[in-house]
């Protein structure tokens, strides 16, 4: 048989606790709902619905907006990373690297006051757009299946210094 007053008990213990949690789970979720706007439709393009995700685990925080897109074959991918994932990327801009063999091309740039690195596979005209926007957020455009200049151009589509004023401080 079911103790009621010990389930009463339990349940007003857990109910403080749920207060606790949910404000922390409305900034997580307002942390990449604020991005969303900032990936826009492209013309000739079929975009999905935007979406993203705020994690915070032991202190390291993480926010991702995420939106692909579809024309043909060909698709094209946008994220905007917030938090340690983006180190990654950022030490790839840093680096002031460019190569280039038969099989790719890889270059840094400074493009309107933003350091950033391209990426493409020739074979299977695929490659990435890295944008520094901060020192630990990075704007990401991955793509296959057009030219890397056509991806150049998309990615210059969005509006890099909105995005970078809308990071926290």
């Amino acid at each position: 048989m079911i103790d009621r007053r010990r389930l009463v008990r339990l349940a007003a213990a857990a109910l403080p606790a749920a207060f606790l949690v949910r404000p922390r789970a409305a900034r997580a979720q307002q942390a990449y709902q604020r991005f969303l706007p900032f990936l826009v439709d492209l013309s000739g393009w079929t975009g999905e619905k935007p979406d993203g995700m705020a994690m915070d685990v032991g202190g390291t925080s993480m926010v991702t907006a995420t939106r692909g897109y579809r024309r043909g074959d060909a698709t094209l991918n946008v994220q905007i990373v917030i938090g340690a994932p983006a180190q990654g990327g950022l030490a790839m801009i840093q680096t002031g690297m460019k190569l280039e063999t038969p099989e790719m091309r890889l270059s840094s740039d400074t493009v309107d006051g933003f350091k950033l690195a391209r990426t493409f596979q020739i074979k299977d005209k695929s490659g990435g757009v890295l944008v520094a926007l901060g020192t630990s957020a990075l704007f990401n455009v991955s793509f296959r299946g057009i030219a890397d200049d056509e991806a150049f151009g998309l990615a210059r589509r969005f509006d890099w210094k909105a995005i970078q004023a809308a990071l926290p401080k």
